[in-house]
């Protein structure tokens, strides 16, 4: 187990006289801006002319400039916009104002471990990756508290990268909840590996493949959602509450026996072998390499196949169910 640094082993120091350029004001920019301004940084978002969230940047109190110019003002420029958008932006509007001593940041090593921003190398790199999304980085930071993070250092080209890195963790308030180190390799292949094959493609499939089995059994769907998709949930909320070990001790020891006996019939061999797979499409830039040029011939697949997943008889009775439960504010997309 690495090392957790905390508050009382990391504070905003190495930030003491710099500007912080926040480029992007979604979920994790807003997050991280507003964080930042309150910690007593001095930040300024950088946004495109016409950004719908200037507004919104200036309404929370801070400075908004042209992202070039925010660049230009900046020390420590985090970079929080789309993987794919990062290219071009780096190209157009970072790289000619990044000085020498300057420092880029960024929320996960994508475009770094895959060459796609090649920084030169008079200036500092590092990461600082929260493990959250950015309205819980926020609403976990105006409560007191913080959302762990990983922070790691591509490049050190001024002495104080990793000091900055950290400083930048604490002013977001992960290190109220802990800060670990990492390399922006061992975060970029976990993330995306964690994404494919576990939280959002194994998830979604298993849920679907659920589902479709019940129905396509003769079962009523109302019966499928809740049992195969609604109560994915309260599972994984025992889960992150207490482990594998609280979850089984809540569910009935029939639904305990049942995991036992049946998991592995579910999760074989064959499904292993092919996370393993996945893993190392990711490890040699197979993935990487297919989102860019997808991302080229502007998105075809991906557009396509989005549309055919919003149209599954899942998300139709999925849409209906929800409607009727008062607790759960349905958001829209």
């Amino acid at each position: 187990m690495k090392k957790i640094y905390k508050d009382s082993e990391v504070s905003t120091d190495a930030l003491k006289g710099k500007t912080v350029a926040v480029i992007g004001y979604g979920s994790q920019g807003h997050a991280h801006a507003r964080n930042l301004h309150e910690s007593g940084v001095d930040v300024v978002v950088g946004l495109y002319a016409g950004s719908p969230s200037w507004k919104k940047a200036e309404d929370a109190g801070l400075k908004v400039l042209k992202t070039a110019d925010a660049v230009k003002k900046a020390d420590v420029i985090m970079i929080l916009v789309n993987d794919e958008k990062q290219h071009e932006l780096y190209k157009n509007d970072i790289a000619p104002y990044l000085t020498a001593g300057k420092a880029l940041a960024f929320a996960h090593g994508f475009n770094i471990l895959y060459g796609r921003v090649v920084p030169p190398a008079d200036v500092d790199v590092f990461m600082v990756a929260p493990k959250g999304p950015g309205h819980t980085v926020r609403s976990q930071y105006t409560a007191g508290r913080g959302v762990p993070a990983l922070v790691a250092v591509h490049q050190d080209a001024t002495g104080h990268a990793r000091e900055i890195g950290f400083a930048y963790a604490a002013g977001i308030g992960a290190a109220r909840a802990g800060v670990i180190e990492t390399t922006f390799k061992d975060e970029t292949e976990t993330d995306l590996f964690g994404e494919q094959a576990v939280l959002c493609g194994g998830v979604a499939e298993l849920m679907k493949a659920g589902f479709d089995t019940l129905v396509e059994a003769g079962y009523d769907p109302v019966n499928a959602y809740y049992e195969c998709v609604h109560e994915v949930k309260l599972i994984v909320d025992l889960v992150a509450q207490g482990g594998l070990t609280l979850m089984r001790y809540s569910v009935s020891d029939t639904a305990e026996y049942g995991d036992y006996s049946v998991g592995r019939r579910i999760i074989t061999d064959q499904t292993r072998a092919e996370m393993k797979k996945v893993l190392q499409e990711i490890q040699e830039g197979t993935f990487a390499r297919n989102w860019v040029l997808e991302n080229m011939a502007g998105r075809p697949a991906f557009m396509a196949r989005r549309k055919i997943e919003q149209e599954l008889p899942v998300e139709k009775i999925g849409a209906e169910i929800r409607s009727m439960m008062t607790w759960n504010r349905e958001i829209e997309v």
